[in-house]
């Protein structure tokens, strides 16, 4: 379990074959200590939760299956990545609950200074449409955001200068694709639903 709130932004150093997905290598800046992750830890890559099989003090190695790779963007090659650890039940829950279950991508369709902060426009997968509400929650590419508008599967988001300059949220561009995880409230309520009208 994450909070959407991203401790540092570290690079994929490298990409190998294994079994039917890949090994990554992630390296990892000096705010972003190893000495409290062990074998087995969870870690939030560009929001999708990730098990260490390997770390060392510059980084870590995580195995990606080919089913994650393919519902997810941006760990099948060298980049930067959003990381955070996993949450403690000590820690204060800086944005909302996010699992690291990528629900699907998104597509950027507008990124524009309006003065001060950044409005972020992105069109998710028709079918998540439900899933998205004005003054909502949603993870883009593992970043807590509260959606300020939406229509259809279509919503913006407020960054504000802060999450731009510590996320990989500033290299966004029109086109751009992003991974997408919706309020995990949300999907309870709609399989309640659901269920219910079942029954009915």
């Amino acid at each position: 379990m994450f909070t959407g709130i991203v401790a540092a932004v570290g690079r994929i150093t490298r990409v190998t074959a294994c079994g039917d997905g890949l090994r990554l290598r992630i390296e990892v800046p000096p705010q972003f200590p190893m000495d409290d992750v062990g074998l087995g830890d969870s870690i939030s890559i560009q929001g999708v939760c990730h098990t260490v099989v390997a770390r060392d003090g510059q980084g870590f190695e995580v195995d990606t299956s080919r089913a994650t790779l393919a519902v997810t963007t941006g760990l099948d090659a060298a980049g930067e990545v959003n990381l955070e650890k996993s949450l403690r039940l000590s820690d204060r829950l800086g944005g909302h609950l996010v699992q690291g279950h990528v629900d699907g991508v998104g597509t950027v369709v507008a990124f524009e200074d309006v003065g001060g902060s950044w409005r972020l426009g992105v069109e998710a997968p028709t079918e998540l449409a439900k899933f998205i509400a004005h003054k909502g929650s949603i993870s883009v590419d593992g970043v807590s955001l509260t959606v300020n508008s939406v229509q259809g599967a279509r919503f913006e988001v407020n960054i504000i200068p802060h999450t731009r300059a510590v996320t990989t949220i500033a290299r966004l561009q029109a086109g751009a694709r992003v991974n997408l995880e919706v309020d995990m409230m949300a999907r309870y309520i709609d399989r309640a639903l659901s269920l219910e009208k079942g029954v009915k």
